[in-house]
């Protein structure tokens, strides 16, 4: 492996030939909450202080298509996320930000598509050109009937939407990353190293795949792919993963696809240190902890990097904790010396090993999958959910019987109580947020929304592609919860195996 050269199949050592001595990773910090005015703010000071790149964090309404005024989602608008509507919201969110000069990330999954279209019609309004536009859609809906919840139709329909959006931007957006496949969920949800780069990579090939069954030309669709994984504690075990994920992706869809592009083999990926290893107990402990993840993620090669703030476990971040996640990642790339370096760990025997076990112990894990039925019947049946919760319980009993040490939760206690400055969303973002609904609906032209919707719905009940219709409703000032109504109509709503 040590032979390998940076920037070549099956890019081990890294996706580009000087890594970051040519450019640094994106420092993206995810970022949202309240109304689009409070997480407009957050942006643009984070964007003064030095972060490169925009991750935007949207509410639960907002990822489960519910307009704010839903009896549903009255009890989580703003709270763990900016709440977005209409396209009213995101032009509020992105005022003063030039969408032709940021990248962009968005982390959303099922309602991927409209967001999109939001964003497009802001760039639009902006002036900015559509092959101008940089960022990318987590649009990664597997992974949420996998670990995290926020799914609505189907998997088979929800597919539909995901390589819509891929042939949208093929079309239209060069520059936009229209998936990213996310590990990290999984990764929170307790799943092991091995599993993590096994279960995503095989969504990735699930996803690829139905791109070409769909009649997009591989070539042009892979390059644009993007992955996410999570950085966690076992520090060299992390940076073996990163190398194992990026060469068994190269191997795995030339083997699989034959594509003659290059790029088509690259596995480029963003980084979250671990959420799930934040502790309420001595949270100034978390910076180290963070510390480490993200190093962890430098020497793996990512190339982007989201540091979770310090008062994470006790409530959203605070200006002041988001600004010193901040700085980790900026003393690492300015102060620490590793960004000098092409590939600092190669050539160690224990990287090299541990490299070769989870690539190995991965493949099999995905042959075995497809072997039962492939990986969308493994989600289908629960049979993955089930592997990761068995994952997670072991991990439990670890930390309960103190096998596994947590500094602060399972020894080095400390009574003392925990002190920390936390944010709170102010009561009234509700209101706020209603009340620009309200106005929303009562300016727009009714006869536009409904012909829309009209149109939407046809096109859902039939095979043309659903991005058009859905950026037309957008611009009409049709909401979230509107457009994904129709969509429950034409292809129902997912409800999941029972997994014991």
């Amino acid at each position: 492996m040590s032979e390998e050269r940076p920037g070549q199949f099956p890019f081990t050592r890294g996706i580009y030939p000087t890594m970051y001595r040519g450019r640094l990773w994106t420092m993206r910090q995810y970022a949202g909450y309240a109304t689009a005015e409070e997480s407009n703010r957050r942006y643009r000071y984070l964007l003064e202080q030095g972060q490169t790149g925009l991750s935007i964090a949207f509410d639960l309404p907002t990822q489960m298509g519910y307009d704010s005024d839903h009896a549903l989602a009255e009890p989580e608008v703003g709270k763990v996320g900016v709440a977005i509507d209409s396209l009213a919201d995101m032009e509020v969110l992105f005022d003063g930000i030039p969408l032709d000069r940021v990248s962009t990330s968005m982390t959303i999954n099922a309602t991927a598509a409209i967001l999109l279209a939001m964003y497009v019609a802001v760039a639009q309004q902006q002036s900015v050109p559509l092959d101008r536009i940089d960022g990318t859609t987590q649009n990664d809906i597997l992974k949420e009937y996998i670990a995290r919840g926020t799914y609505i139709y189907p998997p088979r329909p929800s597919l539909r939407l995901v390589t819509d959006t891929f042939a949208f931007c093929a079309e239209h957006l060069p520059r936009w990353n229209p998936i990213s496949i996310s590990g990290y969920h999984i990764r929170e949800a307790g799943a092991t190293a091995v599993q993590e780069v096994a279960f995503t990579l095989a969504n990735g090939l699930t996803y690829l795949q139905a791109a070409v069954d769909a009649g997009l030309d591989v070539d042009r669709v892979a390059p644009s792919l993007s992955f996410f994984f999570a950085a966690q504690m076992q520090l060299l075990e992390e940076v073996a993963k990163f190398r194992a994920a990026r060469r068994l992706w190269a191997r795995l869809v030339r083997e699989r696809f034959q594509p003659k592009d290059p790029r088509s083999m690259m596995l480029r990926f963003h980084t979250q240190t671990a959420g799930v290893a934040l502790t309420a107990q001595q949270p100034d402990n978390n910076v180290v902890r963070v510390t480490i993840q993200a190093l962890a993620g430098v020497l793996g090669g990512t190339q982007s990097l989201h540091t979770n703030a310090r008062d994470e476990a006790l409530a959203l971040p605070t200006e002041a904790s988001a600004l010193l996640a901040l700085r980790t990642q900026q003393v690492i790339a300015y102060e620490s010396g590793v960004p000098a370096t092409v590939d600092p760990l190669a050539g160690s025997y224990l990287i090299e090993h541990l490299t070769d076990e989870i690539e190995r112990r991965a493949r099999e894990r995905i042959e075995q999958l497809e072997a039962a039925g492939g990986q969308l019947r493994a989600i289908e049946t629960g049979l993955v959910q089930r592997e990761i919760a068995e994952s997670a319980f072991r991990e439990a009993q670890a930390i309960d019987r103190g096998e596994m040490v947590v500094v602060g939760v399972n020894r080095f206690q400390s009574d003392s109580p925990v002190r920390a400055e936390t944010l709170r969303i102010d009561p009234e973002v509700l209101t706020r947020q209603k009340a620009r609904l309200a106005r929303v609906r009562a300016g727009r032209d009714g006869a536009a929304v409904q012909r829309e919707l009209d149109r939407l719905d046809a096109a859902a009940r039939g095979t043309d592609n659903l991005l058009p219709p859905i950026l037309d409703a957008v611009r009409a000032y049709v909401t979230i919860g509107e457009i994904c109504d129709v969509l429950r109509a034409a292809f129902s709503t997912y409800r999941p195996p029972v997994v014991v």
